[in-house]
């Protein structure tokens, strides 16, 4: 009975575990989408052949192998309100004063958006709508183009429906991994000002580490895993209705 009181505790008087949720969603939520559609246009922009693609791809492919720390702590420069380079861009073009950023809670939450996307949609997922992007056929682009497709109609109706299971595959993996941020809101932001950063996963590390509730964190650890099995299988029953296999139509 001791170990389900913690489960109830959490839904009950845990002050903070909807907090810890609804932080964890809006993240999400707004980090997920934001990357998949920046890493599909930066995949097309790539595809196009001129000269020193190859260049351009090693080019924004490199934030993503900056490691995680450096990159909280070089955001939490660059968006520092007195003197972050971004704050003094803003002044010198509107001349008015930039953002808090990471230390007003209005904003908290968009710098570690804005700091997901930076290490993001030139990364891993962009690489995998490359490879899904040279998968399309390109006899379905030339029968498109004879019968006077315009270059949005081809993306319309040939790429985009060709690469639904690419879309499909980053949209799983994105939506895991942003429910599982933790480093970069506990360098930067510890989950503050006034927890406007207080995501699941720096709930559970405070409650194990900070106040040694062990089987509190346990406890809020196997909701999180229920949690994170039910949105994917909601994603793959979902994703019957838009995603196109080529071999399930043969």
């Amino acid at each position: 009975m001791v170990g389900l009181t913690n489960f109830a505790d959490a839904s009950g008087t845990d002050p903070q575990f909807w907090t810890a949720l609804l932080r964890t969603f809006q993240y999400a939520a707004a980090s997920v989408p934001l990357g998949i559609v920046g890493s599909l246009a930066l995949a097309l922009l790539l595809t196009v052949r001129v000269r020193g693609t190859s260049f351009f791809r090693a080019l924004f492919f490199m934030p993503s192998l900056v490691p995680i720390v450096a990159s909280a702590v070089l955001w939490s420069w660059l968006l520092q309100p007195e003197w972050g380079l971004v704050n003094l861009a803003i002044f010198a073009v509107t001349g008015q004063k930039g953002p808090g950023w990471f230390q007003a809670p209005e904003w908290a939450m968009t710098g570690l958006i804005s700091l997901a996307l930076w290490t993001s949609i030139g990364g891993t997922r962009m690489i995998i709508f490359l490879a899904g992007l040279q998968g399309v056929p390109q006899e379905l682009y030339d029968a498109a183009a004879i019968d006077g497709a315009s270059r949005w109609q081809r993306f319309r109706n040939v790429t985009l429906p060709m690469i639904t299971p690419t879309v499909f595959f980053n949209l799983v993996l994105g939506v895991i991994n942003a429910l599982q941020v933790f480093t970069v809101v506990f360098v930067v932001t510890g989950g503050g000002p006034a927890y406007a950063t207080w995501v699941y996963a720096l709930h559970i590390y405070k409650q194990a580490f900070s106040y040694f509730s062990m089987g509190y964190a346990s406890a809020l650890a196997w909701i999180f895993l229920l949690i994170i099995l039910a949105l994917t299988w909601v994603q793959f029953r979902i994703s019957r209705r838009w995603v196109y296999y080529a071999a399930e139509n043969d």
